[in-house]
């Protein structure tokens, strides 16, 4: 089973265009996102992510193998640090999303968490007119939490907007990360510092129901959210264009809407999927108003074997949401 997912994985950026793979990896987290919704009132928010964190850290130390652990070593100390950033935020990330997800619906979790990103992206573009698309996006917000009817969760708002400070640090970090290691080991690493960190959260969660089914569960769910869309993410973020990686990110608050109602039934207002179609028109406004800053992809990359990415080429690739003062200020540190 592992050697066939390693074959599958070796094969898969070659053979797979990029944006298939984003749009592939959108569904699954979502699907995952609804799933674990689901196990919320049997094991807590906070124990199901760390169940699926620890589950991912194991699946993913599995398939890296002997070549993990012969990266691990010939890591520098600065790699290693970014590993445990990458690590601290994506915990960080899921837990926000998880508790926002227990309280408000999913796509009103994702559309939140999404003004992160977007808020970085247009402040990087420094021209005052791509301002009007983080207006959309919080008109959208507006509309998908309908204040105005006094049911808005205020807490689970407030863990989108924590979620999606995190989000934005995720996206900067997974690239970098991706620049030094190999996607599973890079991932691999980061999610064990993950689990290891929500530990303390999740276990006493666990702890007080321990029920096997959930446990188990968790384990499919690991493979939906965080494994399969995490890996693509790293893979296509060194194979795309910023301008349509941006495009096709913006999509992320419809497809949850529509897992949301598919899955576990979050049937939306008229109002909001307004809001939705608005927070998507914001995302994809910006990415095409950024449209003259393009790039080229990388080179395609095996995600599985000994060699690291080229650190040179990574750093002179800017992202999408890393504004270009700070890229100067790198100067030519690496990715």
């Amino acid at each position: 089973m592992i050697i066939s997912i390693r074959d599958l994985l070796r094969s898969a950026p070659t053979r797979i265009p990029a944006p298939i793979l984003l749009v592939c990896g959108m569904f699954a987290l979502h699907t995952g996102s609804s799933l674990a919704v689901t196990l919320f009132d049997e094991m807590g928010s906070l124990g199901v992510t760390w169940l699926r964190l620890t589950w991912a850290a194991l699946i993913l130390l599995a398939l890296g193998g002997r070549p993990l652990w012969a990266a691990f070593r010939g890591a520098s100390k600065n790699e290693l640090v970014t590993v445990v950033i990458l690590g601290t935020v994506s915990a960080g990330m899921m837990a926000f999303y998880s508790e926002s997800t227990a309280r408000i619906d999913l796509g009103t979790a994702t559309a939140i968490e999404f003004l992160g990103p977007l808020a970085v992206a247009v402040l990087a573009m420094r021209r005052p007119r791509e301002f009007m698309w983080i207006a959309f996006a919080l008109l959208g917000v507006v509309f998908l939490t309908q204040p105005w009817h006094g049911e808005a969760d205020l807490t689970g708002v407030a863990f989108g907007l924590g979620g999606a400070a995190f989000l934005g640090f995720y996206i900067v970090y997974t690239q970098r990360v991706g620049s030094s290691f190999r996607a599973i080991h890079g991932l691999a690493l980061s999610m064990t510092v993950a689990s290891v960190l929500m530990a303390p959260l999740g276990v006493p969660e666990v702890a007080a129901n321990p029920d096997p089914h959930v446990v188990l569960v968790t384990l499919g769910i690991a493979l939906l959210f965080p494994v399969i869309p995490f890996l693509l993410e790293m893979m296509v973020l060194q194979r795309m264009s910023r301008t349509t990686y941006s495009t096709l990110a913006s999509l992320e608050p419809a497809v949850s809407l529509v897992m949301g109602m598919v899955v576990i039934s979050q049937h939306p207002a008229l109002a909001q999927i307004g809001g939705i179609a608005l927070v998507v028109i914001a995302g994809v406004g910006a990415a095409r108003g950024d449209s003259a800053v393009t790039d080229p992809a990388l080179s395609e990359q095996s995600v599985l074997g000994t060699e690291r990415a080229a650190p040179d080429r990574a750093a002179a690739r800017p992202h999408p949401d890393i504004p270009e003062p700070a890229r100067r200020a790198r100067g030519g540190a690496r990715r």
